[in-house]
């Protein structure tokens, strides 16, 4: 994006095909700085998020260049628009501005970008919208970590028990032990004034110092049956558990060669997925970065890191770095990112889960045939504006009243996933 510093240059056509891979970011023509178009603004956030997010924030903060918060007060829109399309240009032609940046930044050079004057426009208008935003947020009360600035959630979200019933179930707790030790008490002091005070006939004496016999409900038939029943229904519940999680991976998080945080760099940095994963909208698999692009921005930051080392020394042996797998589908089942994230439209979090908060990527999913077919079966397709599926919306609706789902376009035959 624009005044990107740090990341290596790759070469306008290269960066031009990164600013728009795997987004539908929307018309930006016509756009201007602080508009309010919301169309605008999230064309604006696509591109900033695939290009300028690993390098800068939308606020105050710096990470290779600086925080580009108030940048358009600070700079003019033409100053701007010329910066981010070539900004070694700019420097060279001797502007002050460009030549102060530069040298304020480690004279790390910033790639050029092929983006029109709408497409610069529009990242601007994103920029703006987020200072608005962060103003316009509430600081009064302090959510819980990756909320919405002033929205409830977990806990405090509206209708929520949360935490209270905890406390109202350890209260009721307390209470009934005090009961019973109460009760045992009272039936105590009452048994020793009956027996000092009272002149009891025998019966009566039977009757207040009768003892329960244990022994007779152990030694009984009915309750050692039930009893042998139910460790029959728990050891067979506990062996069907352990059959049918065979193969489930559900929560491995092994540890890997390089501690790589997804909550600093997605999370905290906002690094877009597909940076890191560059296939992850066009191929199959979604590729393992290489060192190369670590080193988009480990060229400048955290060199002398011991983690980033690793990454160096991979490097100088030409060796690719061991990454353990961590979500891994059998052989017989066949699985198309492309299909899902480009076609379909899902989002990273859908299978992998709050990615951006794990400090070790665990497997959120069980990824079983039944989690997949269910998925399928309640995701409904949108056919909006694709004549292919006009006929076939018709005879669904003819046959059946549900949304037109995935399995309705045949998304829960076999030959799907297994052929």
């Amino acid at each position: 994006m624009a005044v990107t510093f740090g990341a290596q240059a790759q070469g306008e056509s290269e960066q031009a095909e990164i600013a728009t891979k795997g987004v539908e970011p929307g018309s930006t023509e016509g756009a201007e700085v602080g508009s309010a178009d919301p169309a605008v603004i999230d064309a604006g956030a696509a591109l900033f998020k695939n290009n300028c997010a690993v390098c800068h924030s939308a606020g105050s903060d710096v990470i290779v260049g600086p925080g580009l918060k108030d940048v358009t007060k600070r700079r003019s829109e033409s100053w701007l628009v010329s910066w981010i399309k070539n900004s070694q240009a700019l420097i060279q032609s001797g502007d002050a501005g460009a030549v102060a940046v530069y040298n304020e930044y480690n004279k790390q050079a910033m790639p050029s970008f092929a983006f029109s004057d709408d497409e610069i426009k529009s990242i601007l208008a994103y920029v703006e919208s987020q200072a608005n935003v962060a103003a316009a947020a509430p600081t009064t009360v302090a959510g819980p970590e990756g909320a919405t600035p002033g929205e409830n959630v977990g806990t405090d979200a509206i209708g929520s028990v949360g935490g209270y019933l905890d406390i109202v179930l350890v209260v009721l707790i307390i209470v009934l032990i005090v009961l019973v030790v109460t009760l045992l008490l009272i039936s105590s002091l009452l048994k020793n004034y009956l027996n000092k005070n009272r002149e009891l006939n025998d019966i009566d004496k039977e009757v207040v110092n009768q003892r329960f016999d244990f022994s007779k409900i152990y030694k009984s038939k009915a309750v050692r049956t039930i009893v042998t029943l139910i460790f029959i229904v728990v050891l067979l519940d506990l062996a069907l558990d352990k059959v049918m999680g065979i193969g489930i991976q559900e929560g491995y998080a092994p540890k890997q060669p390089i501690a790589f945080s997804h909550k600093l760099h997605a999370g905290e940095h906002q690094i877009d997925c597909n940076y890191c994963h560059s296939t992850v909208y066009e191929s199959k698999s979604a590729s393992i970065p290489s060192a190369n692009i670590c080193m988009n921005c480990h060229s400048q930051i955290k060199k002398e890191s011991p983690e980033i080392q690793k990454i160096y020394k991979a490097i100088e042996r030409n060796k690719p770095i061991e990454w353990v797998r961590i979500h891994n589908l059998p052989d017989l089942a066949y699985f198309n990112h492309s299909q899902h994230t480009q076609v379909g439209g899902v989002e990273c979090q859908t299978c992998h889960g709050p990615i951006q908060e794990m400090d070790v990527v665990y497997q959120y999913s069980p990824l079983t045939m039944g989690w997949c077919i269910d998925c399928h079966r309640e995701t409904p397709l949108n056919t909006e504006g694709n004549e292919y599926y006009d006929n076939l919306v018709k005879l669904h609706e003819q046959s059946s009243k549900g949304a037109f789902t995935v399995a309705s376009n045949g998304g829960a035959e076999c030959s799907k996933c297994h052929y």
